[in-house]
């Protein structure tokens, strides 16, 4: 990678980032996870479709750190397994998205339920089966609620944030190849 990559990868990462950033801060003080993770979501896979891989799993990795520290995150313990959540996401969407033989609808048809599946299971297997019940130690009714978010609402912000970003997806692919 030469510099002008270099500097166009670390620019549009810190975009993405700073994109979330922003949007959990706007959408936290509506106390509505769903619009929250759709969006966490949507963002994952544009960034993953239209920046690659790295970027896409630099974003996954790097936004549960940063929610946490502006106040808007999970419990510390929590992180990695929701990091790992998202890492999973964006290689279901790198592997599967990027498939253009064929139907490209359905090629994302299927990255958007591979991904969700994969970032569900990820994250109900680590927080509820591991985390909570092994690692937290906490009271039967926050365990409860903290198992319930990282439960069913999970796949469905992923499924969400999935179909949310199938048309932005191709929008910023034409932009970026200079044919919008």
């Amino acid at each position: 990678m030469n510099n002008r990559e270099k500097t166009l990868w670390i620019t549009r990462t810190a975009v993405f980032l700073a994109l979330l950033v922003v949007m959990q801060a706007v959408t936290a003080p509506l106390g509505n996870t769903i619009v929250t993770g759709t969006l966490v979501n949507a963002l994952l896979a544009v960034s993953v479709m239209t920046c690659g891989v790295m970027s896409g799993a630099t974003v996954a990795v790097v936004s549960p750190i940063l929610a946490k520290l502006v106040g808007i995150g999970p419990l510390w313990a929590l992180i990695p397994f929701i990091a790992l959540g998202n890492i999973v996401f964006v290689l279901a969407w790198h592997f599967l998205g990027r498939r253009t033989g064929g139907n490209p609808y359905a090629s994302g048809a299927t990255a958007v339920a591979a991904a969700a599946a994969a970032k569900f299971l990820v994250l109900y297997l680590g927080i509820v089966r591991v985390a909570v019940p092994v690692l937290l130690g906490l009271p039967e009714p926050q365990a409860s609620v903290v198992s319930h978010m990282f439960s069913l609402p999970q796949l469905v912000t992923a499924l969400l944030g999935g179909l949310v970003a199938l048309p932005v997806v191709r929008v910023l692919r034409k932009a970026l190849s200079g044919q919008a």
